[in-house]
């Protein structure tokens, strides 16, 4: 028998599980991303006395995955990627109106063996401009520096389109280059719509 026929014939019976590097091309981690996020955060802590609520939107790229963590002999994967967005947040309580930001993040990503469900963590940071009113409480200046982490679910809805769904917090400072500097922690829910895009 032919070692291609051979090869060929064993994916079929093992339902291609065993043909991982002619397939692993076709995995959603191993695929340049675009996603739109948004959410409702809420304040959380004593750092500031205004009751910030805030809704984020993001423009998000992930990158192809860099390299794996772990791999699973059924094919499940712990991958690491890059995460880039561009993040417009809207005050919908607190005395600032809108924080615009760029974020880095790498992205761990525990996926199932059958590529249709993978939990998430995600932790890093940026800088952006916030418009300060010079209320107490509030922000000391325009420029803010901002760091965020989310752990959460995705789920594909099809070979390029996936949702995700996650717990989100984030907080807004200026390091100290204002006193005081109360800074901003909120906390909530954050769900996104994933595209494949090469």
């Amino acid at each position: 028998m032919k070692p291609t026929s051979w090869h060929a014939r064993r994916c079929l019976l093992a339902g291609f599980v065993a043909c991982a590097p002619l397939a692993h091309a076709q995995h959603p981690a191993d695929h340049w991303e675009f996603a739109v996020e948004t959410g409702y955060l809420k304040k959380i802590g004593n750092n500031s006395p205004h009751d910030y609520r805030i809704v984020p939107t993001q423009a998000v790229w992930r990158s192809p995955a860099l390299f794996d963590l772990w791999q699973g002999e059924n094919g499940a994967r712990l991958t690491v990627r890059n995460r880039l967005a561009i993040v417009a947040e809207t005050f919908v309580k607190g005395p600032e109106d809108y924080y615009l930001a760029f974020a880095g993040a790498p992205t761990f990503e525990l996926w199932s063996a059958d590529r249709r469900t993978a939990m998430f963590y995600e932790i890093g940071g940026g800088v952006g401009l916030v418009n300060s009113k010079n209320v107490t409480g509030g922000q000391g200046q325009d420029l803010t520096f901002n760091w965020f982490t989310q752990l959460g679910v995705r789920r594909q809805l099809g070979a390029k389109l996936g949702l995700t769904g996650g717990l989100y917090f984030t907080h807004h400072s200026n390091l100290g280059m204002t006193k005081p500097n109360p800074g901003i922690d909120v906390l909530g829910v954050n769900l996104g719509l994933v595209w494949q895009i090469d």
